[in-house]
């Protein structure tokens, strides 16, 4: 049997109410030689009901006879697959039309690109919102993202097979941040891409893993870029790690000014180091240094807004290669009066 160019893999645990509209976005695709590998997590609904009301050939359905987790079943179904690219989809995720045209031809034309994702839009509550991550990338911005956040919708890649390191596709002690942790491998060898047209809809719900697991993400979160910024040669690895995952990663206000100050120092550093490591065109140059300012404004106006530091803190603490982040003063002046506002109100609660 002749292999497909695609096999799109997904994990799929008591997914009824949505996998079927999944699964349909496929069939519309505007390149139609890829599999769908569907690994069944031992569901308790339907699930496995309505993948068998599917009849196109191109539906390999596998169903386990015990749960395990979706990274485990990722895995098995990345083991069944036969194509020479991988696609990752979640069960309530939906393709556009061209999404498999748009990567084959972009992976096809760049033989040294890794994994190449796209840009995604919201889908919430039957509306959909705006793109999400930057709208203009290069693969050096993406690369240098992927040190402080992690820039990719894991429903938009598709990786080429040939690139994948040994062992485990996706790593299961890295549980919800397993995605991000095969950027980061997939990275050290190849390049990492993002097409800027939106080829997903993303669908946010408070079912999802994202919104039920921050703690348990932003550790796995932080343990990868912990074993990335030793392999780099950072003393400090885990230290800044943690930090950037709870303040750039999960927008958690900073504790003080002492901690501003040293997630300033870890930003520096980091963009330091990855800027005089790779070849960087002037084009990436600019926006990495005006992508890792925004975040570092997003920061400052997190911990006004919160009342863990003032204004006089975020002047005194910027760092010369970020200043305030590009924010105006009068929006910083405005995060400054909501957290005053929010402080009086802490204050009155204890009295």
């Amino acid at each position: 049997m002749t292999a497909p160019t695609v096999s799109v893999v997904m994990a799929a645990y008591n997914g009824a109410a949505l996998i079927g509209e999944t699964l349909d976005s496929l069939w519309t695709q505007t390149f139609d030689d890829f599999e769908v590998v569907v690994v069944d997590d031992r569901s308790t609904d339907d699930t496995l009901a309505v993948l068998a009301r599917c009849r196109d050939p191109r539906l390999r359905v596998i169903a386990l006879d015990r749960n395990g987790g979706p990274v485990r079943a990722r895995n098995c179904a990345y083991r069944e697959s036969r194509g020479r690219y991988i696609a990752g989809l979640d069960q309530d995720d939906l393709c556009l039309p061209a999404r498999f045209e748009r990567q084959v031809a972009y992976l096809d034309a760049n033989p040294r690109i890794a994994l190449a994702g796209t840009a995604a839009a919201v889908l919430e509550d039957g509306t959909i919102a705006s793109g999400i991550r930057s709208p203009v990338t290069t693969p050096r911005l993406v690369e240098w993202l992927l040190q402080i956040e992690n820039p990719l919708v894991w429903s938009t890649v598709m990786v080429r097979r040939a690139a994948v390191p040994p062992g485990d596709f996706t790593r299961p002690e890295l549980l919800y941040a397993e995605d991000f942790d095969l950027y980061h491998r997939l990275a050290r060898d190849g390049g990492i891409a993002q097409i800027d047209e939106p080829l997903l809809l993303y669908r946010s719900h408070g079912a999802g893993a994202s919104q039920r697991f921050v703690d348990m993400m932003q550790a796995s979160a932080a343990r990868v870029l912990a074993e990335t910024y030793a392999a780099d040669g950072d003393a400090e690895a885990v230290e800044d790690a943690s930090i950037v995952a709870r303040c750039i990663m999960r927008r958690q206000p900073v504790a003080d000014r002492i901690e501003l100050a040293r997630l300033g120092g870890v930003l520096g550093r980091l963009q330091a180091r990855f800027l005089a490591t790779r070849a960087v065109d002037p084009d990436s140059r600019r926006m990495i240094k005006w992508e890792t300012a925004l975040r570092w404004g997003r920061v400052v106006r997190h911990g006004l807004k919160a009342g863990t530091i003032t204004l006089i803190d975020a002047v005194a603490v910027r760092p010369d290669h970020l200043g305030l982040g590009y924010a105006g003063i009068d929006t910083l002046l405005l995060s400054r009066l909501i957290g005053g506002a929010r402080s009086v109100v802490r204050r009155r609660r204890a009295a």
